[in-house]
């Protein structure tokens, strides 16, 4: 693949290569360090963002400057649509967590391409209908699980985002203990101490480059029961 292509873009999969060169023209190119700011929230520009290398994380920061992870997202993704798709400024911000290569592509292009290529825009609204479903899945656990039982649903959605066969995930990097207390409002202490009787119960293992997650379908057995599903 040549480094500055967006070939390997999932948003884009079966778009002709003739299409593809000419969307590589129209996009900015950039290099990110590790923790380099992207985008600051509340800012007014509509860029959509392309994942070519890295990763990058979204966040937003309550007023006492704590900092809440929404998600993190890899090579082949992307990021922005929202206020491409409204206008509005960004609703959260977004920092490279490792040294990322992005294509950023201007509002008028990406709508362009949303209208001239159906199978994209529906890949786009599948995308928001998922963030949609997930957001409504965590602020229903903030308000009704308890710390321990966050955990448990935070490392099983994922385990569902990187299954390695039917009731087997692999993790990596290895999800560190502050980044999930960030993601499910705890401490580092807490998820740190359910994440070792996770592992004495065999449900995860560390391995170098990453966390196993085994017994995935009792796991979700464990979190339909409390949420009452």
């Amino acid at each position: 693949m040549t480094l500055q292509s967006l070939e390997n873009i999932n948003l884009l999969d079966g778009l002709s290569t003739e299409i593809i060169e000419e969307l590589n023209k129209q996009c900015r190119w950039k290099w990110y360090d590790d923790h380099e700011q992207i985008i600051d929230r509340q800012a007014e520009s509509t860029d959509v963002f392309f994942i070519v290398q890295g990763r990058v994380r979204i966040v937003i920061y309550t007023v006492g400057g704590k900092e809440i992870t929404l998600d993190d997202f890899t090579e082949g993704k992307q990021f922005g649509e929202m206020a491409a798709i409204d206008g509005l400024p960004r609703s959260a911000s977004v920092m490279a967590m490792d040294k990322s290569l992005l294509a950023a592509m201007p509002q008028s292009r990406f709508m362009s391409l949303l209208t001239g290529h159906p199978i994209v825009a529906e890949r786009v609204l599948k995308n928001m209908a998922h963030i949609i479903r997930i957001s409504n899945e965590r602020i229903m656990d903030l308000s009704t699980l308890g710390a321990a039982n966050r955990v448990h649903a935070e490392i099983l959605r994922q385990a569902r985002d990187n299954m390695t066969d039917e009731d087997e995930a692999f993790i990596s990097p290895i999800p560190i203990h502050s980044d999930i207390g960030s993601r499910i409002s705890s401490t580092r202490e807490t998820v740190a101490r359910v994440m070792n009787d996770l592992a004495r119960k065999g449900f995860v293992e560390r391995k170098k480059n990453g966390l196993v997650v085994r017994n995935v379908e009792q796991l979700s057995q464990m979190v339909e029961e409390v949420r009452g599903d």
